[in-house]
């Protein structure tokens, strides 16, 4: 994937969309010291260029019903193209599956997922994960409680 080179304004322009991406034109314009035409622009070109994918909302998972969080470490049970694919499509049509990531290290994937509660979880392995052929191991880990957790880029 080509990297783009930012400037500081298009730096400053990325965190402003990241703190609040439905402020105005003429707000955002106002804060990054352009006026509202050139910061147009600049939108644009990041949106054309795909440093900007898309703009979303961030839902309170908790006020959602969403209570339980488990990182899963998943390891398949042979390392083949085939295998991979099918567990990721797997993953991908998952809406309970969150993230997932190919990893390096003693598990190939580790996945995010969230459910209301731990026996939600324990549905979703037998609705899901155990139909998957090539699954050769999952380590699951309920988190207690986010320390941490940022959805803006550090740019």
């Amino acid at each position: 994937m080509e990297q783009i080179l930012l400037d500081r304004t298009s730096r400053e322009i990325l965190r402003e969309l990241q703190r609040d991406s439905r402020q105005t034109v003429q707000e955002l314009a106002a804060k990054v010291s352009l006026s509202s035409s050139p910061c147009w622009r600049r939108v644009k070109e990041l949106e054309t260029a795909g440093v900007v994918r898309r703009y979303t909302a961030l839902v309170a998972r908790e006020k959602v019903g969403l209570d339980a969080c488990v990182l899963a470490q998943v390891s398949l049970q042979r390392q083949t193209e085939n295998v991979a694919t099918q567990f990721e499509q797997a993953m991908q049509a998952c809406p309970d599956v969150i993230e997932c990531y190919s990893l390096t290290g003693d598990a190939d994937y580790l996945i995010k997922v969230l459910v209301p509660d731990v026996k939600a979880y324990d549905a979703f392995l037998h609705r899901v994960m155990f139909k998957i052929k090539g699954i050769g191991n999952i380590r699951s880990m309920v988190v207690l409680r986010e320390v941490k957790y940022e959805t803006a880029l550090p740019v």
